[in-house]
């Protein structure tokens, strides 16, 4: 199950609410630096999600040969029964030594004490200052961290240079805001008649949130308050969700999105972009770039994603690598994890349609190499994504709030009454989830 899969179905989560009572029973890990991950032997058993193996399967290739006394065994899990079948090992005492685990789903598992206290050994290693800000916020709960952040999976706009050309537009004026973007779409509509201005998967919950909810971040708000546990939904009186929504609504209501944007389950997302028919495409580094051919991706420009009053965020997706309480090989896990995170692993994740997490990977040679993966690196500080124990419930589900407030306010009746919706549905999954 690709990246491009997960976002298109998404995942429930829910399942982890049965670590509650249970997963305070394993044995801690203590993790100090002076001996954690050194001389560590035997072996280490990673589970990772089917969507990063690849990289990883070369990782723990690369590890092997050069720990012969220390073992990297890798288990790849689907997405779709990940928190499931973690959570079921947990509560049954035996779990891995290394979890490669959806960022978002982190904090189901810290917040019912499931993964180690890592603090210490993150704060000594000498690269923390270059580690992605909002990567490792979803690993900290209460001035802890509970991880290291390894690979990024972020949304930001790709843009069609030939098109802005042919509609006499420059890139940076014309992407500051909503309003500019508008005006541009429209532009780039009126080029051809098979030509459009914007493209989004309509009807895939996974990537609407992946892509549109940036365009809300980037003014400092989110569709939820408070910390983990007490949350409280967001979204009636939220300007800038609702200048979102009615920005979408706009495109689609002046044709600038094609009508099969209404029914697109994300299938094909991309195809439209990479045969150059598309302005203006949010999505993510591998659902366009891979698969594009080389005369597509010389016409590609990246611009983070602005908010209506010309601020820039990004998606902090991607993968942290965690250890449960109760590995039985908690120091070599850590020893793999510091290998995956190094600078030569970090700087090759591109190769599978991802990012490094770590700011010091953009080197000119970097640059040169992948001209298109530097973005989010270069402000890191913009990137977010929301800390919370209901993420799949509120935004990836076919069901979920967030995807139904914006079918309707986009497609269907408006915002209003759209969004005062959301702010019950919200409220009513956190409740839940915070029981």
């Amino acid at each position: 199950m690709d990246r491009r899969s997960f976002l298109v179905g998404g995942v429930a989560g829910a399942a982890a609410l049965a670590l509650a009572g249970c997963s305070g029973t394993l044995p801690k890990v203590v993790a100090k630096p002076a001996v954690f991950g050194k001389g560590a032997t035997g072996t280490v058993q990673v589970w990772c999600r089917s969507a990063t193996q690849a990289g990883l399967t070369a990782a723990v290739a690369g590890f092997n040969r050069q720990n012969p006394e220390l073992q990297v065994q890798l288990t790849p899990v689907p997405d779709a029964q990940y928190v499931t079948k973690l959570a079921t090992a947990i509560r049954g005492g035996t779990p891995p030594d290394v979890v490669d685990i959806d960022d978002i789903n982190s904090q189901l598992f810290i917040f019912r004490d499931a993964f180690a206290d890592l603090t210490d050994v993150v704060r000594d290693l000498d690269y923390v200052d270059a580690i992605s800000p909002g990567h490792l916020r979803l690993l900290e709960f209460r001035g802890r961290y509970y991880g290291l952040p390894y690979l990024a999976d972020n949304s930001q706009l790709f843009v069609n240079t030939e098109l802005f050309e042919r509609a006499g537009l420059d890139v940076q004026e014309s992407t500051k805001d909503l309003s500019t973007l508008l005006d541009a779409a429209k532009a780039i509509r009126k080029t051809g008649d098979d030509v459009y201005g914007w493209s989004i998967a309509g009807n895939a919950a996974g990537i609407i949130g992946f892509v549109t909810q940036p365009h809300v971040w980037a003014t400092g708000v989110d569709m939820m308050s408070g910390e983990v546990g007490s949350q409280r939904a967001n979204i009636t009186g939220n300007e800038a969700l609702e200048r979102m929504l009615e920005f979408y609504r706009q495109l689609w209501k002046d044709g600038v999105l094609s009508k099969a944007t209404y029914s697109d389950a994300g299938t094909t997302w991309g195809a439209d972009f990479r045969a150059g028919k598309v302005g203006i495409f949010p999505t993510s580094y591998g659902a366009t770039v891979p698969a594009a051919t080389k005369a597509m991706r010389a016409k590609m420009q990246t611009v983070l994603i602005p908010s209506w009053d010309g601020k820039r965020s990004f998606f902090d997706g991607g993968d942290n690598m965690c250890i449960p309480n109760g590995a039985t090989n908690p120091s070599g896990g850590w020893a793999f994890m510091q290998y995956a995170t190094g600078l030569r692993q970090q700087q090759a994740l591109p190769d599978g349609g991802y990012f490094p997490t770590r700011s010091d990977a953009a080197t000119p040679e970097y640059r040169k190499r992948f001209p298109l993966a530097s973005g989010p690196l270069d402000s890191f500080e913009r990137g977010y994504a929301p800390r919370t124990l209901a993420y799949n419930l509120l935004n990836n589900q076919p069901s979920s709030p967030y995807f139904a407030m914006f079918r309707e306010a986009v497609f269907g009746s408006g915002s209003a009454a759209a969004m005062r919706t959301a702010q019950s549905d919200y409220q009513r999954i956190l409740d839940q989830v915070q029981a």
